[in-house]
C-alpha cells in the first residue's frame, strides 16, 4: 500500500493527555521519548529538556541543529529561571563590511548570514546547573539516534522536502554542496517513515559529550567552524566562539486577569506578548467568534509588534526599559490606538515556522519551558565539513538600517524571535506553554493565552483553534477554520484577509499546566508531529 502521510482530509481529534507524575511534551514523538527515558532513569524534568533538546537536531533538523540557539525558562523549587543561550554578532561585522560585499541588505542565507551559535553552550550551563545523572545517560538517546535511525515524521519529512528544494533554488550562494552530501541523497529529501542516520551528527556529539563542550567553542571542532566559515570569505571566526556565554538571567512577567504570564526579557520579543495582554487587560473581549472580539485582538498585536520592533534589540542598546514597555501608561496610551477600523503599520514580518519547543515536568514539580532554533529551516545552508554542524542565519535577525536600536554591529545580540512561555498565579507554578514560528510566535502566544483565559478553553483546544497571523500593513493571514463569516466581517473592519491553507507556519507548540490536585495536563498540536510523553 502507499499513502500521502500529510494528507488528511478528515477532521483528526486530539484529546488532552493527563498524569499524575511526569510529562514531556514536544514536536517530535523521537524526542518525546528521549526525555522519558532520562525521567525513567530518575532524573528530573530540566535534564528530561535537555535529552530532547540535544536529540532534535538529530530527528528534527529542519528546524533546528548544533548551530542553533536556546532560550528557556526553568521552574526548579517554584522558583524560575531564565537562560538566554543566544549568541552574539561576529566582532569583525558591519554594516560597511557587508556593503563594501555589495550587499543592500543583510543576507537571509549563506555563509555571511551566520551568527555565533548558543544553544551546544547552554546545554553545559543548565547542566551544571541542575543535573544530576551522568552527562552520558543525557546525550545518549541523541547519540543512539544518529548511529542506528529513527523513524522519520510526516511534517519533518515534509518540511525537509521544502528545505532541500528551497536550497536547490538559492542564486550565487556558495557553500551549501556540504548540506546537500549530509541532507539529501543526491538532491532527494528522506520520505516519512524512511529510517534516516547521520554518522557525522554521531561523532559530533561524542565529541561535544567527551569535551563537555569545549571542542565546540576552543577546540577540534571550534576551528573547523572557524575555518570553514573563513575559507568561504565570512565572518564568524574562532574568537566569538571562545568568547560566548550563555546569560542567566530573570524572566519578566505581566498580570493577565489573574495569571502571572511569564516571558524572557530582550534580546527576545516576549516582551511584545506582555505588551499586547496589557492592552488587552484594559478592552473587553466577549465571545471569541465576536468578530469585534477578534479585531481588539489583531490591533493589539500589530502594536505590541510593532513598537517590539522599534524598541527591542540587545539590553545595551535599547532606549526605552522593559518596565517604560509594561508600564500601564504605556498600554492606557496604545489602548487608545485601538478603533473600529484596522490600522495600518508599516512592518513586514518574515514568515518563518522554522523552531523547535519542548515542555517537561517532573513528580517534585519542575517544569520547563524550552525552545531551539537555526532561525529559518537547517539555516545558512552553511554545514561545517564532516561534522553535521548546521550553522545558523540569526544575522537576518538585525538591521541594516545604522539608526535602528537593532542595527548590525559586532559582538551584539541580535534581536531574536524565539521565546518559551510560563504561566503562574498566587506565585505558584502552573506550567509552561510555548509555540514555534518565528515572528508568528508572540502572536501565537497570544492567542493561546487568551483561547484558555479569556475562553476557558481547555489546552487542546486552545491549541487547535483557528490562527491569524498579521505580516505587515493591513494584511492578516488567516487559517480558513475561522470560517466566511468571520473572515468576511474582518475585511469589513479593513482587514486585508488573506486565507491559508497550509497552516505549518501558523506556529506549532505544547502546553503542559498543573492543575490544582498535582495532575499534569498536556496538550500538543495538528500544526506539527507533536507528541506527549507520561511517565
Amino acid at each position: 500500500m502507499e499513502f500521502n502521510f500529510n494528507s488528511y482530509p478528515y477532521s483528526s481529534r486530539r484529546e488532552v493527555v493527563f498524569s499524575n507524575k511526569s510529562m514531556v511534551a514536544t514536536s517530535n514523538p523521537s524526542a518525546a521519548l528521549a526525555g522519558i527515558e532520562i525521567l525513567r532513569k530518575g532524573g528530573n524534568a530540566i535534564e528530561a529538556a535537555l535529552a530532547a533538546a540535544i536529540s532534535m537536531p538529530v530527528v528534527e533538523p529542519t528546524c533546528n541543529g548544533l548551530g542553533a540557539d536556546l532560550f528557556a525558562i526553568i521552574s526548579y523549587k517554584n522558583k524560575l529561571y531564565g537562560i538566554n543561550g543566544s549568541g552574539r554578532s561576529p566582532k569583525k561585522i558591519s554594516i560597511q563590511a557587508l556593503r563594501e560585499k555589495s550587499y543592500e541588505d543583510i543576507p537571509f542565507f549563506g555563509v555571511d548570514s551566520v551568527n555565533t551559535p548558543g544553544a551546544v553552550g547552554a546545554w553545559f550551563e543548565i547542566y551544571n546547573k541542575f543535573g544530576k545523572l551522568p552527562l552520558k545517560e543525557i546525550f545518549e538517546p541523541a547519540i543512539n539516534y544518529a548511529k542506528n535511525g529513527y523513524a522519520l515524521s510526516p511534517k519533518v519529512a515534509k518540511l525537509w522536502d521544502d528545505e532541500v528544494n528551497k536550497y536547490k533554488n538559492l542564486k550565487g550562494i556558495c557553500g551549501l554542496e556540504e548540506f546537500f552530501k549530509v541532507f539529501s541523497d543526491k538532491g532527494k529529501a528522506p520520505k516519512a517513515g524512511d529510517i534516516v542516520k547521520n554518522d557525522n551528527l554521531k561523532n559530533t556529539l561524542e565529541e561535544i559529550l567527551e569535551t563537555e563542550g569545549k571542542s565546540f567553542y576552543s577546540g577540534d571542532l571550534a576551528r573547523k567552524i572557524s575555518s570553514s566559515v573563513k575559507e568561504l570569505g565570512g565572518f564568524l571566526d574562532i574568537d566569538d566562539l571562545k568568547a560566548y556565554k550563555p546569560l542567566w538571567v530573570d524572566p519578566i512577567s505581566t498580570n493577565y486577569k489573574g495569571y502571572d504570564i511569564w516571558e524572557m526579557p530582550p534580546n527576545g520579543h516576549g516582551v511584545s506578548v506582555l505588551m499586547a495582554l496589557n492592552i488587552l487587560n484594559k478592552l473587553t473581549l466577549t465571545d471569541r467568534e465576536d468578530p469585534k472580539t477578534l479585531h481588539k485582538i489583531i490591533e493589539a498585536i500589530k502594536i505590541a509588534m510593532t513598537d517590539g520592533k522599534t524598541y527591542i534589540a540587545d539590553p545595551s542598546f535599547m532606549k526605552k526599559r522593559v518596565d517604560e514597555l509594561l508600564s500601564d501608561e504605556y498600554a492606557e496610551k496604545r489602548k487608545k490606538l485601538i478603533g473600529t477600523c484596522a490600522k495600518n503599520y508599516k512592518n513586514i514580518l518574515p514568515i518563518s515556522p522554522s523552531t523547535v519547543y519542548m515542555a517537561t515536568a517532573d513528580s517534585e514539580g519542575n517544569m520547563v519551558s524550552l525552545i531551539q532554533s537555526n532561525y529559518n529551516g537547517f539555516g545558512s545552508g552553511i554545514v561545517v565539513p564532516t561534522t553535521g554542524i548546521a550553522l545558523n542565519n540569526r544575522l537576518a535577525n538585525f538591521s541594516f538600517d545604522s539608526n535602528s536600536v537593532n542595527a548590525l554591529s559586532g559582538g551584539k545580540l541580535p534581536y531574536h524571535t524565539i521565546i518559551p512561555g510560563f504561566i503562574s498565579k498566587d506565585n505558584k507554578a502552573i506550567g509552561p506553554f510555548g509555540i514555534m514560528g518565528g515572528f508568528m510566535q508572540p502572536q501565537a502566544h497570544v492567542q493561546v493565552l487568551t483561547n484558555m483565559i479569556d475562553f476557558n478553553l481547555n489546552p487542546q483546544a486552545a491549541l487547535d483553534a483557528p490562527r491569524f497571523m498579521w505580516t505587515g500593513d493591513k494584511n492578516v493571514e488567516i487559517e480558513m477554520d475561522y470560517g466566511n463569516y468571520m473572515i468576511n466581517a474582518l475585511k469589513e473592519f479593513g482587514h486585508n484577509m488573506i486565507i491559508r491553507s497550509d497552516y505549518t507556519d501558523m506556529g506549532r507548540g505544547q502546553i503542559i499546566l498543573r492543575l490544582e490536585n498535582g495532575t499534569y495536563v498536556g496538550a500538543t498540536e495538528k500544526r506539527t508531529d507533536g507528541y506527549i510523553g507520561i511517565y
